[in-house]
């Protein structure tokens, strides 16, 4: 079958990503920071079909192609972006960063595979580790390739010096009950991360949504996190 031009490509979601985020905020910045974390890659109607999927067992991780579907698509794109984990002053160029306010709004994220399922009838994807948003749309899966996708030596930029950091993590045992015990993992790999804006290093009281419920903490010396609550939101059933 003849293909299109590719001087400009229009890109269909495959699939659909069902995860326990509501929001950005509280998303790993990357994939695999929180292996803990599970999602699902949800085929559309079209590409729901087990054929598409034969041999994928044979591989231990994933890569997905994304969109940042939180993006205004008519926003115009920067040259230059400035980085949280830079303070949020220090501009860089966009094509140095990871940044979602690119020329073509598309991500990358390595998967671990857990294995195939079914939701809603259909065949889906279970992973973990991934870093994206309830609903994203997934344009394309391709194998992780360990002996060419990982390269010994290779350097990080300036995201190097993050890499390790992690917070010592508070909460009273009462008050992680209240989450789901296959949920509450995640969540402590979440707040071990630091969700807070990497620009905004200060004592303040934070929430996030995670899996239906809402969490709120505060950091002491940028070093401990102590969460203060943890409950589901009211709806208007509840009165």
């Amino acid at each position: 079958m003849k293909k299109k031009g590719f001087e400009e490509l229009t890109l269909v979601p495959i699939a659909h990503i069902r995860s326990d985020f509501k929001e950005k905020f509280g998303v790993p910045r990357q994939s695999g920071r929180v292996k803990e974390l599970t999602a699902a890659v949800v085929f559309e109607k079209e590409y729901a079909v087990p054929a598409a999927l034969r041999g994928i067992e044979g591989y231990s991780h994933l890569w997905l192609l994304w969109g940042f579907s939180l993006e205004d698509p008519d926003a115009p794109w920067s040259p230059t972006v400035r980085p949280p984990r830079l303070g949020g002053n220090k501009r860089v160029g966009v094509f140095a960063t990871r940044s979602p306010n690119r020329p073509n709004p598309v991500g990358l994220s390595a998967v671990e595979f857990h294995g195939i399922t079914e939701v809603d009838g259909r065949p889906a994807l279970s992973v973990g580790g991934a870093d994206l948003v309830n609903g994203t749309p997934v344009y394309d899966i391709k194998p992780y390739l360990p002996h060419a996708d990982c390269i010994p030596g290779a350097r990080g930029g300036f995201s190097d010096g993050c890499a390790d950091h992690a917070l010592e993590v508070c909460v009273d045992g009462a008050l992680l009950e209240i989450i789901p015990e296959k949920k509450r993992a995640g969540l402590l790999g979440i707040l071990r991360e630091d969700p807070r804006p990497g620009y905004r290093k200060d004592e303040r009281s934070y929430g996030l949504s995670y899996a239906g419920y809402e969490v709120s903490f505060y950091v002491e010396d940028d070093r401990k996190l102590t969460v203060t609550g943890i409950c589901k939101p009211r709806t208007a059933k509840d009165g």
